[in-house]
């Protein structure tokens, strides 16, 4: 066993675990209008994400149906620190994720970019009918979008992650499979 893939099969259960409560830290960035616009923008195209009907790996895949999820989130904070690099102090959590994309990133190896354009096109899709524009425009849907992903939070059941290099191999493959060329 690789190294990368110790650290991803220790990482990646927990961070099934605290999937609810990483949606609430995206979700707090989403709502500090302190934040600059892109940030905001990174952190709704993200939250969207768990809404759409279609993800890059189905939510009930055994063992890896949300970690695609995990990994949008962490790159959709990625993406917001990137877009304004000085706002991590004010935003601790929201630079927790972003710093966690690079395990991402050295696992996926060059299949990294295609994720990262993926969570980027983000921003300009919708979910349940609902834009990115919508969410950061209009104040009320902001506040039921933020209480939906609260409601999603409270109600997110943790999935099981067996510590199996097979899962590696099935998670990339997915990945690499869906994520557009």
């Amino acid at each position: 066993m690789t190294d990368i893939d110790k650290r991803c099969l220790d990482t990646f259960p927990e961070w099934l675990r605290s999937l609810g409560s990483d949606a609430g830290d995206l979700a707090e960035a989403l709502g500090n209008d302190a934040l600059p616009d892109d940030v905001r923008r990174a952190a709704a195209g993200g939250l969207n994400y768990l809404f759409k009907s279609l993800d890059l790996i189905p939510d009930g895949i055994e063992d890896l149906g949300y970690l695609d999820d995990a990994f949008v989130m962490r790159v959709a904070a990625a993406l917001a620190l990137a877009a304004a690099p000085g706002v991590a102090e004010q935003a601790p959590k929201l630079a927790r994720l972003a710093g966690e994309a690079a395990l991402i990133r050295e696992l996926l190896g060059a299949d990294y970019p295609r994720l990262e354009t993926y969570v980027a096109r983000l921003k300009t899709g919708a979910a349940r009918g609902r834009s990115v524009d919508d969410i950061l425009g209009e104040e009320s849907l902001r506040r039921d979008f933020m209480t939906e992903v609260a409601g999603w939070s409270k109600s997110y059941e943790c999935p099981t992650f067996a510590r199996d290099e097979k899962n590696l191999v099935k998670l990339k493959s997915f990945l690499s499979a869906k994520l557009p060329r």
